[in-house]
């Protein structure tokens, strides 16, 4: 459970978008939408390497 403490005299705007925040760092959608359709184990390794791939590439451009 998100808890978001408000201080008294605080933009409700403002506290929903760190609830936003928070809740976006927990990942509850994205499992949620992975949940909804069966990848097979052999094309979530694949997309992990392509993922890692792209990092590094990255990485190398940065140096």
């Amino acid at each position: 459970m998100i808890v978001i403490p408000v201080k008294e005299g605080e933009n409700i705007e403002r506290a929903l978008k760190r609830f936003k925040r928070k809740f976006e760092k927990t990942g509850v959608v994205k499992e949620l939408r992975d949940r909804q359709k069966f990848t097979k184990p052999s094309i979530r390794r694949r997309e992990e390497v392509k993922k890692a791939i792209y990092i590094e590439q990255l990485q190398r451009q940065e140096d």
